[in-house]
């Protein structure tokens, strides 16, 4: 009868344990690492920096449209001078979803965006150059609209409206950061 117990007790905190710690926010994969550094490295045109992760306090990220917390805000510097920042997000796309990123200058406006990681067959547009450089310059607490501020794609249009609002979300929720001082 004890060993019962004791078996049943273990089997408790041994779920406990995994509900408690397996729902913990991901860390960034090497691959999506990599592909985030080559981003970095391209847009601010520096080999070495550091990324460094912004803390944002829970109360603060639940006043924001975009996850704030976890393992997709940093601050980027090299050689001592900050060069910008980074927010690395996940949106929906048709079936399945896609990685990408919003590199911004000091004054939190943007750089760039970059798609990372495409899980679709169909609507590949959405990541090119041509179509995403229509953020550039988009400034924190501006709100985008799909078709009015940012033109459709044709073959693309769910990742295209959904990186539209994923964009505008980060924008939005970095005035709100930027408002609490965050920055």
């Amino acid at each position: 009868m004890q060993a019962s117990k004791f078996k049943r007790h273990n089997a408790v905190v041994i779920l406990i344990t995994f509900l408690f710690f397996g729902f913990k926010s991901e860390k960034i994969s090497p691959k999506l690492q990599e592909k985030i550094d080559s981003a970095i490295q391209g847009t601010f045109e520096v080999e070495e920096f550091t990324m460094e992760r912004i803390e944002v306090p829970s109360d603060l990220n639940k006043q924001t449209p975009s996850e704030m917390g976890g393992e997709n805000l940093f601050k980027i510097t090299s050689l001592g001078k900050e060069l910008g920042y980074i927010y690395v997000g996940v949106a929906p796309s048709l079936k399945k979803t896609f990685d990408y990123v919003v590199l911004l200058n000091p004054d939190l406006n943007i750089k760039k965006s970059k798609i990372l990681i495409y899980r679709e067959d169909h609507g590949r547009q959405v990541g090119s150059q041509r179509w995403l450089k229509q953020f550039i310059g988009r400034k924190s607490g501006e709100k985008l609209v799909y078709g009015e501020d940012i033109d459709g794609i044709s073959g693309a249009t769910v990742s295209a409206k959904s990186m539209t609002l994923a964009v505008s979300n980060v924008l939005e929720s970095l005035q709100v950061l930027k408002n609490a001082n965050v920055f």
